[in-house]
């Protein structure tokens, strides 16, 4: 049990909080959901997950005020981890149904998938996460993913994908039909994953386990 961690996950009334939530359990991380950006100050570690449309997700963070929260702690030097949506949030802009300003903690853009030939998008079910060319990877020590192999299979239900304007803080890349994306980054203490590791069996929850990890031996 990682005690007296206060890990809080972002609730802006889009997608299962419950799973991730239930995640953090099993490897005996407590957490709890809020939408006060109080919390998020204050919390060791943040976890914005979710599922839906970008431009509803960033009206209801403006509205309660959780954009400078965000941007506040994404500069902190604590865990922050973003999930599918919450992953594209980073970005500077989407255009996801038009043009949308995104949090701007990763310079970058939100784009469409492709309609591969025979695949259909939204993409959804497992596939591979996929470590870059030796000249330009980062480790995976030291990072969430420490412990995964190369390769190992994740569960998406997505769209749309980021594009950092930094190829450097790219870690995994993912590839559908002839569409090669970035399906994790990291920049720092931020970690962003495209696919659900609340839904990616025990290889996913190897993430949360490697955040209790962390908070073990940073946390109070």
């Amino acid at each position: 049990m990682t005690k007296g961690t206060d890990l809080v996950v972002v609730d802006y009334r889009l997608g299962n909080l419950f799973n991730v939530v239930r995640a953090c359990e099993s490897v005996g991380l407590p957490s709890r959901i809020t939408s006060n950006p109080t919390d998020v100050a204050g919390a060791d570690a943040v976890i914005l997950p979710g599922v839906g449309a970008f431009g509803d997700a960033m009206e209801f963070l403006r509205d309660s005020g959780m954009v400078d929260a965000l941007r506040s702690f994404a500069v902190s030097g604590r865990p922050l981890l973003a999930i599918c949506l919450g992953m594209q949030l980073l970005m500077t802009e989407s255009w996801e149904f038009g043009r949308h300003q995104g949090l701007g903690i990763v310079g970058g853009s939100v784009i469409r998938l492709n309609s591969p030939a025979g695949l259909k998008v939204p993409q959804v079910g497992w596939n591979r996460i996929d470590k870059l060319a030796a000249a330009n990877r980062q480790s995976w020590d030291g990072t969430l993913l420490q412990g995964l192999q190369d390769g190992e299979y994740m569960y998406f239900v997505h769209s749309y994908y980021v594009v950092p304007d930094d190829s450097g803080v790219v870690l995994t890349t993912t590839r559908y039909g002839e569409t090669e994306f970035c399906s994790t980054l990291r920049t720092g203490n931020i970690l962003g994953c495209q696919f659900h590791p609340e839904r990616s069996g025990p290889q996913g929850l190897r993430i949360y386990q490697q955040l209790a990890e962390y908070l073990k031996t940073t946390g109070p």
